[in-house]
Order: C-alpha cells, then sequence, then structure tokens
C-alpha cells in the first residue's frame, strides 16, 4: 500500500452540525476525507459523483468528491487538482482509509451523483462519472451497498462512517440556476486551465 495523501485543507472546512450535534467535515470537488472519530461528511453534488468507502468492521470510512472520470498523460504532482478526477480521487480515498485501520477485503462503498444538470455541454458528464464509479469499484472487487445517481437534479451528502448511514436529499425543485451556473464554469475552467484556489462550486 503506497503512503496516503492527506486531505488538501485549502478550502474543506469541519463546523459543528447541529442537526445531528457532531462534527461535519464539508467536502468540494478535488477533495477527499477518510476519518475513524463519529462525525459526518457532507457534500453537493451536481454531476459529480462522491463515493463512500468505508470498512464496516473497523468503522472506518471516507468520502471524495470527483468532476471527470480520468485525466489524461501522466498524473498531476498536485494533489488538489489530480483529485477532480476519479482514477486519483478512488486512489486517495482508498489509501487514506486503509492507513486508518481499514482492511482491504471488508471495503464496501456507496455512491452518488452523476446528475445530467449541465444542459450546455455535449457530452453526458454526469453519465461518465456513474460509469467510471462503477467500473473502477467492480475492478477493484469492492462492493456497493447502496447508490442514488443519474436523475436530472444535484443531490446533498450526509455520510456517517461509524455506521455507514448516508442521507440523500435530492434538490428536485430549483427555482434558480446558479448551482448549475457554478458547476458549468467549474467544469469549463478544470479541463482548460489549473482552477485558482478560491473557487467555490457550492455554497
Amino acid at each position: 500500500m503506497s503512503p496516503p495523501v492527506p486531505l488538501v485543507h485549502g478550502r474543506a472546512s469541519k463546523y459543528l452540525d447541529r442537526s445531528f450535534n457532531r462534527l461535519a467535515m464539508k467536502i468540494l470537488p478535488g477533495e477527499f476525507y477518510a476519518t475513524a472519530e463519529d462525525e459526518v461528511i457532507v457534500t453537493v453534488l451536481g454531476s459529480c459523483v462522491a463515493a463512500c468507502v468505508m470498512d464496516p468492521i473497523a468503522m472506518v470510512g471516507g468520502m471524495n468528491h470527483f468532476m471527470l472520470p480520468m485525466k489524461q498523460g501522466e498524473r498531476d504532482p498536485d494533489v488538489f487538482y489530480a483529485a477532480r478526477y476519479g482514477a486519483a480521487a478512488m486512489e486517495y480515498l482508498i489509501n487514506n482509509v486503509l492507513h486508518l485501520g481499514a482492511q482491504r477485503n471488508r471495503l464496501v462503498a456507496k455512491a452518488f451523483g452523476g446528475g445530467k444538470v449541465l444542459p450546455g455541454m455535449s457530452s453526458d458528464v454526469g453519465g461518465q462519472n456513474v460509469d467510471f464509479v462503477r467500473e473502477f469499484l467492480r475492478n477493484e472487487d469492492i462492493p456497493i451497498w447502496a447508490e442514488d445517481m443519474g436523475g436530472p437534479y444535484p443531490r446533498k451528502v450526509y455520510f456517517f462512517p461509524h455506521t455507514g448511514q448516508v442521507l440523500v436529499k435530492r434538490m428536485e425543485s430549483m427555482h434558480n440556476d446558479t448551482v448549475l451556473h457554478r458547476e458549468l464554469t467549474y467544469i469549463q475552467e478544470i479541463v482548460g486551465r489549473p482552477m485558482s484556489g478560491d473557487v467555490e462550486l457550492f455554497t
């Protein structure tokens, strides 16, 4: 097992979620977080996908949030940039979960996102992300215990690594296009050039 790459803390934020009375880590595109603590990991997804990987016996788990399935060419040395892509995001997450005490043969996954929410794109980015995460987990022999992917809407996801519970809120009633505009802008930027550190996809 290669050494874990720690979460890049530049934009990730931890706060007290009073609804669940526990600490919560909010992750954004290109971020991942693994923990052995009884806390919650939160993200909001449009066409992005988040994989929740856990060892239910060790009660260790984590979540990533990636924007595109693969990056062509050599691995980018910038972890934050590389983790926007599914291949790196999955590798980093699994290594961190194993580092915290999970056993490889007990890993299971839940996967979310991949909505078709970018009508201005010529390709179905969400669908590509869904296909990628299913194939990756199948090739790694990590069973998918649950999933909620595809569809025409964004999602807010709460993952509780200690229990494996996931709460998903489908954001089906959207009265503005703020989330969609931000995601479209974001994907255009990461395809063309590195993203500046102060850009946030969801608020």
